[in-house]
C-alpha cells in the first residue's frame, strides 16, 4: 500500500473500475504518460505501472524497495526474488527490466486482482515471473530451502499488514527460503506512537543480524502516517549506498541503522504468532 501517496479518485469513463477479492480495484490512467496507470483497491493506491517503462518507479515506497533490488548483487546480475503481495506487479517487472533473466514467484491471494492486471497490463512473455496464488505465508512455504536472493513482503488486506505476517515465527520461515547473505526487505505502514514499526524492528532483530529502516523522516518522527521499508539480512548491508539514494529521491527519505535503530525501538519485544496484531489502520485523510 502506498500510504504516503494521495491521489484523487478520477470520475471518468477512461478509469477502470472492477470488482476483485479485495474490494473496488481501479486503473487510473496516467495524464503524463501514454501507458502508464495507478491502480488502487477501495480508494487507496497500490501501485504505479508504465508499460513503456517498467524501470520507472513513481511511488516512493517502491523506489525504495527497487534500490534493494539494485543493490541486492552486481547490476544486471539475474537474481530470484520472491515477491509476497502482488499487487499490479510493479516490483517483478522492475527487477525483470533492471536484471534480465531473474527468476521471480509472487503470492498474491487476490485472483481476481492477478486476473485484472493480466487483461489490462500484461507482463512481457520473455519474463521470468510466475504468479501463485493464495496466503503470502503459505505460499512461502512451499518454496525450497536456499531459493532466494531476496524476498519482499507487501501484504495488505484492507490497507493493513495481516497478523500473520509481522511475526518471528514468519521470519522463520522467510530466512529458510532466503540464500545465506540473501536480503529480507517490507514495506511496513504506521503512524502516531509507531508501536507496530517499534514491535517489527524488534521482531527483525530476532532473527537478523543487520537491520536498516528507511522512511520520510515525519513518518519516523511520529508526526504523520506513512510507508517504512525495513530491510534485514544476516550480512553487512550497504548502507551508506541505500542512504544516499534514499536522500536524492524525489520524495527524500531517512535511514535509521546501528545503535540508533536499537533505541528506536523503545523496549519493544519481538512478535509472535500468539501475541501479532495487524498494523494499524490508516486515517481516511490520508488517501484525499
Amino acid at each position: 500500500m502506498a500510504g504516503t501517496k494521495r491521489r484523487g479518485r478520477a470520475r471518468d469513463p477512461e478509469v477502470l473500475r472492477e470488482t476483485v477479492d479485495g474490494g473496488t480495484a481501479e486503473l487510473v490512467p496516467d495524464r503524463d504518460r501514454p501507458r502508464a496507470f495507478s491502480l488502487l483497491i477501495d480508494g487507496a493506491p497500490q501501485s504505479h505501472v508504465d508499460l513503456d517503462d517498467p524501470a520507472r518507479l513513481d511511488f516512493a515506497y517502491q523506489r525504495r524497495i527497487g534500490h534493494v533490488a539494485d543493490l541486492v548483487a552486481p547490476p544486471g546480475r539475474p537474481v530470484h526474488v520472491v515477491h509476497l503481495g502482488g499487487g499490479a506487479l510493479t516490483l517483478p517487472r522492475y527487477v525483470a527490466a533492471t536484471r534480465p533473466r531473474s527468476t521471480q514467484q509472487v503470492v498474491e491471494v487476490d485472483a481476481a486482482l492477478v486476473d485484472l492486471v493480466r487483461r489490462e497490463l500484461p507482463l512481457d512473455r520473455s519474463w521470468r515471473i510466475r504468479v501463485r496464488g493464495g496466503d503470502a505465508r503459505e505460499g512461502l512455504a512451499k518454496l525450497p530451502e536456499g531459493w532466494a536472493d531476496l524476498v519482499i513482503a507487501d501484504v495488505f488486506h484492507g490497507a493493513r499488514t495481516p497478523a500473520h505476517l509481522t511475526t518471528v515465527e514468519f521470519l522463520d520461515e522467510v530466512t529458510r527460503v532466503l540464500r545465506p547473505g540473501g536480503w529480507y526487505a517490507a514495506n511496513l505502514t504506521d503512524g502516531g506512537p509507531l508501536t507496530f514499526l517499534r514491535g517489527q524492528v524488534a521482531t527483525a532483530h530476532s532473527r537478523f543480524e543487520e537491520i536498516v529502516l528507511a522512511a520520510d523522516p515525519a513518518v519516523l518522527r511520529g508526526r504523520r502516517f506513512g510507508n517504512a521499508l525495513l530491510l534485514a539480512a544476516n550480512r553487512e548491508l550497504p548502507v551508506a549506498d541505500l542512504t544516499r539514494r534514499t536522500a536524492t529521491d524525489p520524495h527524500p527519505g531517512r535511514v535509521e541503522h546501528g545503535r540508533p535503530l536499537r533505541d528506536f525501538t523503545g523496549g519493544a519485544v519481538p512478535v509472535t504468532d500468539a501475541t501479532a496484531q495487524a498494523s494499524p489502520a490508516p486515517p481516511e485523510s490520508v488517501f484525499r
